[in-house]
């Protein structure tokens, strides 16, 4: 028989849910300046910078 799952380990989860929402995976195309090829940058940010990461 398989154990019941503790109540504890089910918060756990949820709290880390609740914080995975405040992270984003975000894409920024650039253009290199030699070929003029885009390339691209991307990275797991925090919602609240986001902008700061697009405005580089």
């Amino acid at each position: 028989m398989a154990k019941a799952a503790s109540k504890n380990a089910k918060v756990k989860d949820l709290k880390a849910s609740a914080d995975a929402k405040n992270w984003t995976k975000v894409i920024k195309a650039v253009r290199s300046p030699k070929t003029g090829a885009y390339t691209f940058k991307e990275g797991i940010i925090h919602k609240d910078k986001v902008k700061d990461f697009l405005a580089k």
